[in-house]
């Protein structure tokens, strides 16, 4: 019985909203390797997991602020290397922090290392279904991610919180991203990473969602499917 309703259910289904960054994009591994390689361009005097370890907090801290409106996308670059820096002891100028928040940003994209099963799963949802990205991501390089990682060609939209002037969890983004893609709540799933950007902002717009749960964490909120590895997804959709 349950079989025959996941049939039905799956036909309803027409459009995939897919996160980009920690959902496909594996944003730390690629991010660590940035740093990797500013830390001996810049001859930094800092361990590198030392500094990775305080800094991955700090820049989580930044990108709540900056999806709840509350600080600048210059403010979030500047001030998580900063406040990294600081945490350490570690004297640096201005203008070298400076250099580094912009050369980071440039060399990310050249790092792009997928979550494992995301070239099978688009392989799978791709005859099935339009696949579309919402990312809360800069710009300037998320369109570079796809294309250097090679996943652009599996996605019709791209939706940027940029582009519409707010970020997820706003419902502003949802709704102009499903008129942009001509879909609807009913017809539409959403995955990704973020509890509160990408799954409860779906939910709170009616949009049915997917967590990618990479660390298996416990969750008590029962309104959305939970999964820790992506392939897991296909038996979903």
């Amino acid at each position: 019985m349950f079989g025959l309703y996941l049939y039905f259910y799956r036909m309803e289904i027409k459009h995939i909203f897919f996160d980009l960054d920690h959902t496909l994009w594996d944003f730390e591994k690629n991010s660590n390797l940035t740093f990797e390689q500013l830390f001996k361009e810049h001859n930094i005097q800092l361990q590198l997991q030392d500094f990775l370890t305080e800094y991955s907090p700090i820049n989580f801290n930044y990108w709540k602020l900056y999806r709840e409106e509350k600080i600048s996308k210059e403010k979030l670059r500047y001030g998580r290397l900063k406040d990294t820096f600081n945490k350490l002891n570690h004297v640096i100028d201005d203008s070298l922090i400076n250099s580094l928040s912009e050369e980071y940003i440039n060399i990310l994209p050249s790092h792009n290392y997928l979550f494992d099963g995301t070239i099978e799963l688009l392989d799978y949802l791709q005859p099935r279904y339009e696949l579309h990205i919402i990312t809360n991501g800069f710009e300037e390089v998320q369109d570079l991610k796809l294309e250097k990682s090679g996943i652009k060609k599996y996605f019709d939209k791209i939706i940027t919180s940029e582009s519409v002037g707010v970020k997820k969890p706003n419902p502003k983004v949802f709704e102009f991203a499903l008129n942009k893609a001509n879909a609807t709540a009913q017809n539409s799933f959403m995955i990704g990473d973020n509890l509160e950007a990408d799954i409860i902002g779906a939910i709170n717009c009616g949009i049915s969602s997917i967590h990618f749960n990479l660390h298996n964490e416990k969750f008590s909120n029962k309104k959305y499917i939970s999964v820790s590895h992506l392939l897991e997804i296909k038996q979903y959709l």
